[in-house]
């Protein structure tokens, strides 16, 4: 055998990556692109946000200078933070020690991870979890142990946490609102997850990305804003999903000073730094009156309800979304249960791509009945979405 065919069978993929392959996201988006299909599966918007926050960074590019900017972000967006902490949740951060500017929440969530663990530590997180919370962990060379909220309306099983947690956790990893079931913890659970940080000196930290898409008179509950967590969280969140602009990755992750040295610590040897004209433009974004994130919600409202009374009026037993800009269903009340190959055949027959939810779970036996649709889309897609798949259910 050549040299060279050698190379090409040699495995290169680090251990700890190869048993996650490719994102979900990506392979759905690629089939949906081969077949033309409306996509509902990844979650971005087919739409970009206020006009406004493009201008100014367009400006800030054209001013200049367009060089590296402090590690830990430009003072005037960790400042924008600091203010809305104050505004929508009553909290004192201090821009200088505790907020990081990271590459969107995902680079936040590695910095963090990889700043706190050791190999041989264990990290908590509750299923269904959102596909890059295990890799990360991997990649820090954690245990992880899983652990499943209880359906149908995935409440958090206070027992088997407490079962799971010991002295070798870490940390325990909370997506709120939750993403793919579309739940919000409420201030009682996250208290109860406190208490157990707590009590075995663990970190919780808080994927809070969402924090702006929640509905039906729910308040957002901080992970920042439970006594017990003051000085054991990090709360990481993005201005991707609020502001319509995933491409930008800005995110920033907010801590307690001694907490944030570590997430800083990782960071800098990530990507050092971010963009800093984009982080002027989304400074200027967080800053924009009430009225901006009022009918932010009101329109997402309009469009879950749009969605999930169209899936509804289908035969899908559709849960309720509490947060997110996502659908939860179960296939089996079409006479389906096994998701993979009902996306698969949504995406190629009826022309609308949804993500299988099984990904989200440690074993893929677990969600084959579930399947998410996001609803982060303009009328006309949704409508054009609805109609195909009226076409192609209505004649089976």
């Amino acid at each position: 055998m050549h040299s060279e065919d050698q190379n090409e069978t040699k495995e290169v993929v680090a251990k700890a990556l190869r048993p996650y392959g490719t994102s979900i996201f990506t392979e759905m988006s690629v089939l949906a692109n081969a077949h033309g299909a409306v996509n509902l599966s990844q979650g971005f918007p087919d739409f970009d946000g206020p006009e406004a926050i493009r201008n100014k960074a367009a400006e800030a590019i054209k001013r200049g200078p367009n060089q590296y900017v402090l590690a830990h972000g430009i003072p005037v967006f960790r400042e924008a933070v600091a203010r809305k902490m104050e505004r929508f949740y009553g909290l004192t951060v201090d821009p200088e020690t505790e907020i990081t500017v990271t590459g969107g929440a995902t680079e936040g969530l590695s910095a963090t991870l990889l700043g706190i663990l050791e190999p041989g530590d264990e990290v908590i997180l509750l299923e269904p979890s959102y596909e890059t919370y295990a890799p990360v962990s991997a990649m820090a060379k954690a245990k992880i142990r899983y652990v499943s909220l209880e359906g149908p309306e995935f409440t958090l099983p206070k027992e088997k946490l407490a079962e799971a947690f010991n002295p070798r956790t870490k940390a325990i990893i909370v997506n709120n609102p939750q993403n793919p079931c579309c739940k919000t913890f409420t201030r009682e659970e996250l208290s109860h997850i406190g208490g157990l940080c707590t009590q075995y000196d663990a970190y919780a930290i808080g994927d809070e990305v969402y924090e702006h898409l929640v509905y039906d008179g729910r308040e957002h509950v901080t992970l920042l804003s439970i006594p017990e967590l003051k000085d054991r969280c990090f709360v990481i969140s993005s201005t991707a999903k609020t502001f319509s602009m995933t491409g930008w990755k800005i995110g920033y992750v907010i801590a307690a000073p001694a907490l944030s040295r570590a997430v800083r610590m990782s960071h800098q040897f990530i990507i050092f730094c971010g963009q800093g004209p984009l982080q002027e433009a989304m400074a200027m974004a967080i800053d924009f009156p009430d009225t901006y994130y009022h009918e932010l919600l009101a329109d997402y409202t309009q469009k879950r309800n749009r969605l999930s009374d169209a899936l509804s009026s289908l035969g899908f037993q559709v849960f309720p979304t509490a947060g997110t800009y996502y659908l939860l269903v179960d296939i089996r009340s079409l006479g389906f249960d096994d998701d993979v190959s009902f996306c698969r055949m949504l995406t190629e027959k009826a022309g609308v791509a949804a993500i299988p939810c099984s990904c989200f779970w440690n074993n893929r036996s677990r969600g084959r009945e579930l399947v998410r649709f996001c609803f982060c889309k303009k009328d006309e897609t949704l409508d054009e979405a609805i109609k195909r798949l009226t076409a192609y259910l209505g004649r089976r």
